[in-house]
């Protein structure tokens, strides 16, 4: 799996304020949960947003504060959606040689002959939830959609998946599937077709009874 280095600074005060100046100095307050109490640090923005640029569950990340090391993954985060900015971030630390939950991303490739022939793609399952231990776990689950004609889908228990990782999701949940689309649409707009002149007709009917009498 994907492995990255963040250099941390500990920190000791925890108010909005401190928490404020420090983002204006170009840094992201941060906790570290996990194995003891928690550790209240901050990280470089900038650093930070070169080396993520999906912040994602599955990534294994080492933050070294004042020489020790933390081997964690991001388990929540605050963003300003207006300034673009982390505003803060929680970090899991992961303990070694235990097992731990996560999602794993899917990433479709290809262009299915389906959608070609005028279906719809419909990406149903954009993470996967997994056991496994933190050195194991999976970067992406890679989909090959190629050959998905109209009325084909692929089910979890289709993935690759290593010896090493347990799926915790239901296998037979549909992650990618192609439905026939514009059939739909022609079938749904014949409907409304019919509909209206049914109405009209029956307009029309009332019309002549009301002009006999």
């Amino acid at each position: 799996m994907e492995k990255k280095t963040l250099a941390g600074y500990e920190r000791n005060t925890f108010k909005k304020g401190p928490a404020g100046r420090l983002r204006k100095e170009g840094k992201i307050p941060c906790v570290i949960y996990g194995q003891n109490k928690p550790v209240h640090i901050s990280i470089g923005a900038k650093e930070f947003d070169t080396k993520f640029h999906i912040i994602s569950e599955n990534i294994l990340i080492t933050i070294v504060v004042d020489g020790k090391n933390y081997e964690v993954l991001v388990k929540d985060f605050q963003e300003n959606m207006l300034m673009g900015q982390i505003t803060h971030i929680d970090f899991f630390e992961v303990a070694r040689g235990q097992t731990l939950k996560t999602r794993v991303p899917v990433n479709l490739t290809g262009v299915s002959v389906g959608v070609k022939e005028g279906g719809l793609l419909e990406h149903r399952l954009h993470e996967i939830d997994v056991e496994c231990l933190p050195k194991d776990i999976p970067e992406v689950f890679e989909v090959d959609i190629t050959d998905l004609t109209i009325g084909d889908s692929i089910h979890v228990n289709e993935l690759e998946v290593p010896e090493s990782v347990t799926i915790l999701n239901m296998m037979e949940q549909v992650v990618v599937s192609v439905t026939a689309f514009k059939e739909e649409v022609l079938e749904v707009e014949e409907e409304i077709e019919e509909g209206e002149e049914a109405e009209e007709g029956e307009e029309a009917e009332e019309g002549e009874e009301e002009a006999e009498e």
